[in-house]
C-alpha cells in the first residue's frame, strides 16, 4: 500500500529533474535565435508545451501524493490510539505501577502524531540519493567536473543531517519523559504541581536550535553551492552562458529541495518516530490482567464463592502478603460481612475475587456473574440514568425499584437526566456512593461485591440502603459487604474478620473472627463485639438518631459541647442544586494582530524583535545584490545572517511557548474551584499536552519558514524587477488574487481547526475517566462498550481532522494550479516576444516565474498554516485570562502567631459554589470555641462540606467569618489557608515517595512524620520499613 502511495511522488521527483533540461533547451533556442528557422521554433514550442505540462503535472501529482499519505498517516495514528486505549483497559496491577495517566495522555497526544509526519517524508530517504545521482549526471553533461564541487557540499550536508537526526532522537526521548511527568502532575493536580520542568524546556530548546540550523542550511545551501561550482567552472577556463547558468541553477534548486530540506526532514521524523514507536511498544508490552475469576465449583452447586488458604501479594517485593491464609465459603442468598481495621485487606479480598489481585497460593472458586461497587465511588461523564444503567436496557419497573432502594428518588432538579461527572454537577460523596451502588444493583448479577458503600452516607440513609437494598432488593442474591458499621452485623449470615494486613484468624474457643451460617444470635454478636473491642482496641460507638421535622427546610442540629446551635442550610433531598456544563467554547472570527503581539511579547521584548527585523533586512539586502556582486563577501554575510536569524527566532518562539505555559498554569491554580466542577479534565489536559506541543515544535518551524519565504519573495521581486520591470505587471494582480483566496480559505479552515481542537478534548476526558474507574469497568465486563465509546470520540475528531486535511489540499491545489497557468502564459509569452528578448532575459523570466510563483503560493500557504496554528495560541491565551480567586496576600496581614486561640465565628453566612448558583448555606450563625472538638452532622448533601469550603474561601461566602477576631475575607488566601489543615472527603495522593506526600515542602523531620503516622494507625504501617517508599497514583 505504501509503495503504491509513493508512485506519484516518484513521478513528481522525476519531473523535477526533467524540467530544468527542458528549460535549458528553450534558452538555447534564444541563444541561437534565427527568425527563419521554423523547425527550431516548432521544436521550441514542443519544449514550451512540455515545460507547461511538467508544471501542471507537478501540481497534480504533488497534492495527490500528499493527500493519500496524510490520510494513511491519520489511519495509522487512529489505529495506534485504539491499541493504546485497549491496552490501558487491560493493564494488570503490576503494570499500573510502571506507567501513569500522564504517559498515556502524552502517547495519545504527541507520540502518535509522529505517524502523521513520517508518512509524508519517509520516501525521501530513497528518493533523495537517487535524485542526487541523476542530477550529478545531468550536471556533468552540462558543466563537466565542476559540478562535483557543488555536489560535495550536498554530500557533506547529508551525513550532517543524519547526525542531527540522531540528536533529535535523543532530545525527543528525553523530552517525552519530562512531558510524561508534567502531564501526570497536571492530571493529579486536577483530581500540586510545579511550573514547567527546566529539563523539558532545555531539551525542547536544543531541538529547536537543531531545526534552526537545518532550516538555515537549506536556505544557505544554494548560495554556497553556486559560489563553489561557478568559481571552479571559471577557474578551469570555461565560459559562462545563459543556458548553462539557468540549467545549473534549476537543477541545483530541484535537488536542493530534496537533499537539504526533505531528506533531513525524513531523517528527523524517522528518528523521532523511532522514539515514539519504542515508547508505544514498551507500553503495549506491559503485563495484562488475566481474567480468571477462580475455578468453577462443580461439587457444591449452591456455593457461590469458596476460598481456601488464599495468599495474595500486590507487590511481591514486600515481605508481608496482602492476604494471608484467608478461607470462606459463601452460599447462594447469603450475606457475608467483612470487617477489620484499616489496611487489613478487606478491599484486597474483593479484588482477588474480581481477578484484579492474582493469587499466589490457595484455592479460589467463583460461580456466577459478578458485580462490584467500589470503595471510591466512580461516576463517568453522562447522566445519572446512564451511570446507573451502564449499558443495560431500561426496564422501567426494575429501574424504579433500584433508585427507590438506593434512596435516589428526586435526587436533583433535573432528575436522573442531570449531567454528572466531568461534564456536569459535582455530587456529594454520599450521592456518588448511592449512584455507584445503584449501578451495581441494576446489573442483576449472581454475586454482589460491595466495598463499604455505607461509609459516605448518613445514618438514616445508611439504614435505608442496608434494609431496602442490601437486605431487601438483594435478599435472594449472594452478597459480600465490606463495612465498618458494626450495627448491621447482626443481620449478616456470616462474618469474616481480617486482622492487621490480610491475616484471617481461624475460629477456635477463644475468638470468633469467622462466623458461618446460620445467622448470628444476640449472644454471639455481643461476643464478637467484645472480641473486637479487646483485640483491636475499638472505641465505643454511640449512635444518636435525631428526628427531623417533615418540613422542606428541616434544621440540622450542630452539637458544640453543651451548646446546641441551629443551621438552616436550605438543603432538600427533593431539590438539590445541579450544574449543567455547556459545550467547550470556541473563538469566532479572524486571528487579530493583538494575538500575535501577545504571543511574541510573551517570550521576548521589543528590542529583540527589532534586532531580528534588522538582521532579516540586512540579509534581504545581501540577496538583492547577490547577482550583481557575484562571488563577493555578500554571500558569506548572507549565510552568517541566515544562521543567526534562525537561531534567535527559534529561541524567541520556544520562550514564548514556555512563558504561555507558565502563565496558563498560574491562571489555572488561581482560578476558583467551581471552574473544575464544570470543565472536564480533558479540556485542560488537551491544552497542556496537544496545544503546548504545537507551540513547542510545529508553530516555531512554520513561523520561521513563513518569515524566510516572505523575505525571499521580497528579494526575488527586487532582483527580477531590476532586470525585467514588466514582471511586476502580472505579479501584483496574482498577489492580490492569492490574498483573496487565502482569506476565503481561512474563513473555513480556521473554524475547522478550532473544531478539531475541541473535538480532541473528549478523547482525553474519556481516557482519564476510564482509568479512574478501571476496576469497575472490568468488573462489569464493559471494556468493549468503553472501547466503542473511545472509538466514537476518535471518529468525531478524525472527521474534523480529515476535513481540515481536505480543505488544506483544496487551497494548495488551487494555488499551484494558478501558478501553473502563470508559468504556461509566461513560457508562450516569451516565444511570442522572441524578437525583443535575449537569452538571458528569457532565462531569468522563466526561472523567476517558476521560483517567484512557487514562493508566492508556498508563502501564502505557510501564512495560512501559521494562522491555523495560532488557534492553539488562542486556546492557551484563553486559559491565561481565567477569572482569579482573591489575592494570595493583602496589605492587612494577620499577627505572626495567628490564630493563637482557635475561636471560629460564622455570622449570617450565605454560601454558593458558583456566583449564579443557588445558595447551599443560608444565614448560618454558629460559634466554635477554642479547643473544642465539634461534630457536624446532617443528611447527605446537607452542606457539611460546604461549611469547610466557606471557611477556606474556595468560593467567596456572603456574610462574615471570623477566626480569632480576624475577618477572613480581608486577609490573603495564603495567610488564611496555610494556617489551617484539612482532610478532604475524597482522599488524594500524588505519585512520589510517602515522605513527599506527607511533607511536600520538607518542613518536618522523619521522626515527626513517623509520630504522625503512628497517631493515625495503632499498628506500624505496611510501609514501616521505608518512609521513602514510592506511591503510584492513577
Amino acid at each position: 500500500m505504501l509503495v503504491l502511495l509513493h508512485l506519484p511522488s516518484a513521478c513528481q521527483e522525476t519531473i523535477k529533474v526533467i524540467q530544468p533540461v527542458v528549460l535549458g533547451k528553450m534558452i538555447q533556442y534564444f541563444e541561437n535565435y534565427d527568425p527563419n528557422n521554423k523547425a527550431a521554433l516548432y521544436e521550441t514550442l514542443c519544449y514550451a508545451a512540455a515545460l507547461s505540462f511538467c508544471t501542471i503535472g507537478l501540481a497534480m501529482l504533488h497534492h495527490l501524493y500528499f493527500f493519500h499519505v496524510q490520510r494513511a498517516g491519520m489511519k495509522i495514528r487512529v489505529a495506534m490510539c485504539h491499541m493504546i486505549y485497549k491496552k490501558a483497559l487491560g493493564l494488570s496491577s503490576s503494570a499500573m505501577g510502571k506507567t501513569t495517566t500522564g504517559q498515556i495522555v502524552n502517547l495519545l497526544s504527541n507520540d502518535v502524531n509522529r505517524f502523521d509526519d513520517v508518512t509524508i517524508f519517509l520516501h525521501f530517504l530513497w528518493v533523495g540519493p537517487l535524485q542526487a545521482a541523476a542530477v550529478v549526471g545531468l550536471l556533468w553533461v552540462e558543466i563537466g567536473p565542476s559540478c562535483l564541487a557543488g555536489m560535495v557540499v550536498l554530500m557533506f550536508l547529508m551525513p550532517m543531517q543524519t547526525l542531527f537526526g540522531r540528536l533529535f532522537s535523543t532530545y525527543r526521548s528525553k523530552t517525552a519523559v519530562q512531558t510524561d511527568s508534567r502531564i501526570r502532575t497536571m492530571n493529579e493536580f486536577f483530581t500540586c504541581a510545579l511550573c514547567r520542568p527546566r529539563k523539558e524546556i532545555s531539551k525542547i530548546m536544543k531541538s529547536s536550535y537543531l531545526r534552526g540550523l537545518n532550516m538555515a542550511s537549506f536556505f544557505c545551501a544554494s548560495k554556497i553551492i553556486l559560489f563553489i561550482t561557478f568559481t571552479i567552472y571559471v577557474l578551469l577556463g570555461n565560459t559562462i552562458s545563459a543556458s548553462r547558468v539557468f540549467v545549473t541553477v534549476s537543477l541545483y534548486t530541484a535537488v536542493k529541495l530534496t537533499v537539504t530540506l526533505f531528506f533531513p526532514s525524513a531523517i528527523e521524523k524517522l528518528f523521532e518516530s523511532r522514539v515514539s514507536i519504542r515508547r508505544i511498544q514498551e507500553f503495549l508490552l506491559l503485563d495484562e490482567i488475566t481474567k480468571s475469576s477462580g475455578a468453577r465449583s462443580q461439587d457444591q452447586k449452591d456455593v457461590a464463592v469458596e476460598i481456601q488458604d488464599l495468599v495474595c501479594y500486590w507487590d511481591k517485593s514486600l515481605d508481608a502478603p496482602s492476604l494471608q491464609n484467608v478461607s470462606l465459603s459463601l452460599k447462594s442468598n447469603q450475606l457475608l460481612a467483612v470487617i477489620g481495621p484499616v489496611g487489613a485487606g478487606k478491599s484486597s479480598l474483593l479484588s482477588s475475587i474480581l481477578g484484579e489481585l492474582p493469587s499466589e497460593k490457595g484455592v479460589l472458586k467463583v460461580k456466577g456473574q459478578l458485580t462490584y461497587a467500589a470503595q471510591q465511588p466512580w461516576v463517568f461523564p453522562g447522566t445519572i440514568r446512564s451511570n446507573i444503567l451502564f449499558g443495560k436496557e431500561l426496564n422501567a419497573q426494575k429501574y424504579e425499584r433500584v433508585i427507590k432502594a438506593c434512596a435516589l428518588k428526586r435526587l436533583l432538579p433535573h432528575g436522573d437526566q442531570t449531567l454528572i461527572g466531568d461534564r456536569g454537577a459535582t455530587l456529594s460523596g454520599g450521592q456518588k456512593a448511592r449512584v455507584n451502588l445503584a449501578r451495581a444493583v441494576y446489573q442483576d448479577a449472581d454475586i454482589y461485591l460491595l466495598d463499604d458503600p455505607l461509609s459516605a452516607v448518613d445514618a438514616e440513609v445508611g439504614r435505608h440502603l442496608f434494609e431496602q437494598c442490601i437486605c431487601g432488593l438483594l435478599k435472594n442474591k449472594s452478597r459480600i459487604l465490606v463495612t465498618h458499621q458494626l450495627q448491621y452485623l447482626k443481620t449478616a449470615d456470616q462474618i469474616l474478620v481480617l486482622k492487621e494486613v490480610g491475616a484471617c484468624a481461624q475460629p477456635d474457643s477463644t475468638d470468633i473472627p469467622y462466623i458461618p451460617y446460620p445467622k448470628l444470635t444476640l449472644t454471639t454478636f455481643l461476643h464478637l463485639l467484645t472480641w473486637l473491642s479487646l483485640g483491636n482496641h475499638l472505641h465505643k460507638q454511640i449512635c444518636f438518631e435525631i428526628a427531623c421535622m417533615s418540613s422542606r427546610h428541616s434544621p440540622v442540629f450542630c452539637i458544640c459541647s453543651a451548646e446546641v446551635c441551629f443551621v438552616d442550610p436550605l438543603w432538600s433531598l427533593q431539590a438539590e442544586s445541579a450544574q449543567v456544563v455547556a459545550e467547550e467554547s470556541r473563538a469566532q472570527g479572524t486571528i487579530g494582530p493583538g494575538l500575535y503581539v501577545k504571543y511574541l511579547r510573551a517570550g521576548t521584548n521589543i528590542v529583540v524583535l527589532l534586532l531580528v527585523m534588522v538582521v532579516s533586512l540586512l540579509r534581504v539586502t545581501c540577496m538583492c545584490n547577490n547577482l550583481q556582486l557575484v562571488f563577493t563577501g555578500l554571500t558569506a554575510v548572507t549565510i552568517v545572517l541566515g544562521f543567526v536569524r534562525n537561531l534567535v527566532l527559534f529561541n524567541v518562539l520556544v520562550r514564548c511557548a514556555q512563558s504561555l505555559h507558565n502563565r496558563m498554569f498560574n491562571a489555572i491554580i488561581r482560578t476558583p474551584v467551581c471552574f473544575f466542577d464544570i470543565n472536564p479534565i480533558g479540556r485542560v489536559l488537551n491544552r497542556f499536552s496537544k496545544d503546548i506541543g504545537q507551540l513547542d515544535s510545529n508553530l516555531p518551524w512554520t513561523f520561521v519558514d513563513f518569515i524566510q519565504v516572505f523575505l525571499q519573495i521580497v528579494g526575488v521581486i527586487a532582483v527580477a524587477a531590476s532586470v525585467i520591470p514588466w514582471i511586476l505587471i502580472p505579479v501584483l494582480p496574482l498577489l492580490l488574487f492569492f490574498l483573496y483566496l487565502r482569506r476565503y480559505f481561512l474563513q473555513t479552515s480556521r473554524d475547522i481547526k478550532r473544531l478539531e481542537s475541541t473535538t480532541r478534548s473528549p478523547v482525553f476526558s474519556h481516557l482519564s475517566s476510564s482509568l479512574q474507574g478501571l476496576w469497575t469497568i472490568r468488573a462489569f465486563g464493559a471494556e468493549n462498550r468503553f472501547q466503542k465509546a473511545f472509538d466514537a470520540h476518535q471518529d468525531l475528531h478524525s472527521e474534523a481532522w480529515f476535513l481540515f486535511l481536505t480543505t488544506s489540499r483544496w487551497f494548495a491545489l488551487r494555488l499551484d494550479g494558478i501558478c501553473s497557468v502563470f508559468v504556461t502564459v509566461t513560457t508562450f509569452g516569451c516565444l511570442l516576444l522572441r524578437d525583443q528578448l535575449d537569452a538571458g532575459s528569457v532565462g531569468l523570466a522563466l526561472t523567476y516565474s517558476v521560483t517567484l510563483i512557487g514562493m508566492f503560493q508556498w508563502g501564502v500557504r505557510q501564512s495560512a498554516e501559521v494562522e491555523n496554528m495560532m488557534t492553539s495560541v488562542e486556546r492557551v491565551v484563553e486559559y491565561t485570562e481565567l477569572e482569579s480567586e482573591g489575592p494570595w496576600e493583602t496589605r492587612q496581614r494577620p499577627p505572626p502567631d495567628w490564630p493563637s486561640k482557635g475561636l471560629v465565628t460564622f455570622d449570617q453566612v450565605d454560601f454558593s459554589h458558583t456566583v449564579d448558583g443557588p445558595p447551599v448555606l443560608r444565614d448560618v450563625k454558629v460559634t466554635f470555641r477554642p479547643k473544642e472538638k465539634v461534630g457536624i452532622v446532617g443528611r447527605t448533601g446537607a452542606g457539611k462540606s460546604s461549611l469547610i469550603a466557606a471557611l477556606f474561601r474556595l468560593a467567596e461566602p456572603q456574610g462574615k467569618i471570623y477566626i480569632d477576631s480576624v475577618l477572613t475575607s480581608e486577609i490573603g488566601l495564603h495567610d488564611l489557608r496555610q494556617k489551617m489543615s484539612i482532610i478532604p472527603q475524597d482522599p488524594v495522593l500524588f505519585t512520589g515517595s510517602m515522605r513527599k506526600n506527607l511533607d511536600p515542602f520538607n518542613q518536618h523531620t522523619d521522626e515527626e512524620l513517623w509520630n504522625s503516622l503512628q497517631e493515625v494507625s495503632e499498628t506500624r504501617p505496611f510501609w514501616s520499613s521505608e518512609i521513602h517508599a514510592f506511591i503510584f497514583c492513577w
